[in-house]
């Protein structure tokens, strides 16, 4: 149940971190505060609900939008709409022009960003409290009317191509990656990249941009997280004022497919001009709220988290097969993947570091995890999560992701109860029943000469 943070497409790996946490329990009573009683909740006339967490230790706001519309929502010929939004929604609107978000919010000291993942876009503000009223304003202009002026369209059309050439065509873990999704879904919309496929980038039209828009992007389809130096009713009335008035539509189709079982291993190869192998071998895995998720959470970690955890122990210091090692999990609202990434050394072939990495499953699988190894996952579990609690930008994202994936945000204050419940026999378990043969796909990089990649 630890929040693992949204990625760009492909995902950024972080590597080896070598903290050794101590192996004692993890107690924080500094952090009392973080109580679900803290949290006030409202849902509008329309149907955006609104999560308010006041906290005034400094004058900052964090405001969060988080909107249930990603790549799943999207169908073979619009692929890659969602993360257009993400950038068009910067673009201006009815009140506000071009440009006019980022300018503003600038000249009152604040900041934004936005993500977009298989399931959710997100738009984040940062800003002094006197800028609430203006933030609201701003955010209800461009919920309510983007503008489509067909120059901006074009103009950030070419804006994610060039993002797509960048992340994927020419990178060789994003080229791996994409394809590795592709072969581990065959049925599910978490088959295509988020950032989506080149001749569907090349000819969306105007109304498959305000089709989906129109239901993505309604208020009803919304969750809108507010942290910081605020209080509820200062929030409640402006949203009243600003946001309800926004009428709700009908929001995206349910999606009914369900990926079938894999029945056996499969592999893909992609020959790339590259310096060194990359392999990255996926496992199937089930939804974020599943009661898995928190062994899952422990497995992963005690396997990949810091310089003592046992691939990096075995694949990095010991054997030197690969130059970094790690595992990757995203929240998901239907089941994801759960992908280990091996970097071979140079002269060392990408079997030799698969053959340890799967020995090193096998023994996940048939030896019980020692008290101390758990003990240790839980500590930095639990350590990665008080950290993002820290902050009221950290806060809100993770208001807004228990209530998304998990369906509660008031789960977000029994994670350090969720987890000291998971037990070896648990994580055992999860890997016996996950970590499979005939559950996984494997994507090799294999390098190739500028010759030979010319003369293909």
């Amino acid at each position: 149940m630890v929040y693992r943070p949204p990625r760009p497409n492909p995902p950024t790996f972080c590597y080896g971190s070598g903290m050794r946490l101590p192996i004692v329990v993890l107690c924080l009573p500094a952090l009392g505060w973080a109580q679900p009683a803290d949290v006030r909740t409202e849902t509008l006339q329309n149907g955006m609900k609104i999560l308010v967490q006041e906290d005034h230790n400094i004058p900052n706001v964090a405001m969060y939008f988080f909107f249930r519309i990603g790549s799943r929502n999207e169908h073979p010929g619009t692929t890659g709409l969602s993360h257009f939004f993400e950038h068009m929604m910067f673009n201006g609107a009815k009140k506000y022009g071009p440009k006019q978000f980022d300018i503003q919010m600038e000249k009152n000291g604040g900041n934004n960003n936005a993500y977009t993942t298989e399931d959710t876009t997100v738009y984040t503000d940062w800003f002094p409290r006197p800028a609430l009223e203006l933030m609201m304003d701003m955010e209800a202009d461009r919920i309510r009317d983007l503008s489509f002026d067909p120059k901006m369209v074009e103009s950030e059309r070419g804006v994610v191509y060039s993002e797509r050439r960048l992340s994927v065509d020419n990178s060789n873990f994003g080229v791996l990656f994409e394809q590795l999704g592709a072969a581990a879904f065959v049925a599910h919309p978490y088959h295509w990249p988020v950032i989506g496929w080149p001749s569907d980038i090349e000819s969306w039209t105007m109304d498959d941009l305000k089709t989906h828009f129109r239901m993505g992007y309604a208020p009803n389809n919304c969750v809108a997280v507010v942290v910081g130096d605020v209080s509820n009713a200062e929030v409640m009335g402006l949203a009243k004022k600003y946001l309800e008035p926004i009428p709700r539509q009908e929001p995206p189709p349910p999606v009914r497919t369900k990926e079938p079982e894999q029945l056996g291993e499969k592999r893909v190869v992609v020959r790339k001009r590259a310096q060194l192998p990359i392999e990255l071998v996926a496992y199937h895995v089930p939804e974020t709220k599943n009661a898995d998720d928190a062994p899952l959470d422990v497995l992963e970690t005690l396997l990949v988290h810091g310089q003592s955890s046992r691939l990096y122990n075995r694949l990095v210091d010991k054997e030197q097969l690969v130059l970094n090692v790690n595992a990757f999990r995203q929240n998901a609202l239907d089941p994801g993947l759960l992908i280990f990434s091996l970097s071979s050394r140079s002269g060392v072939e990408p079997a030799r570091a698969e053959k340890a990495l799967f020995e090193e499953l096998d023994r996940l699988r048939n030896e019980p995890v020692s008290e101390q190894e758990m003990r240790k996952a839980k500590n930095q579990l639990l350590a990665d999560h008080y950290r993002q609690l820290k902050t009221i930008a950290g806060r809100a994202n993770l208001l807004g992701v228990y209530e998304v994936y998990y369906g509660d945000y008031r789960k977000l204050f029994t994670v350090e109860q969720t987890l000291e419940a998971v037990t070896a026999a648990d994580v055992q378990r999860v890997a016996r029943q996950y970590l499979v043969e005939k559950n996984r796909t494997i994507a090799t990089l294999i390098p190739e000469s500028p010759a030979a990649e010319g003369s293909r």
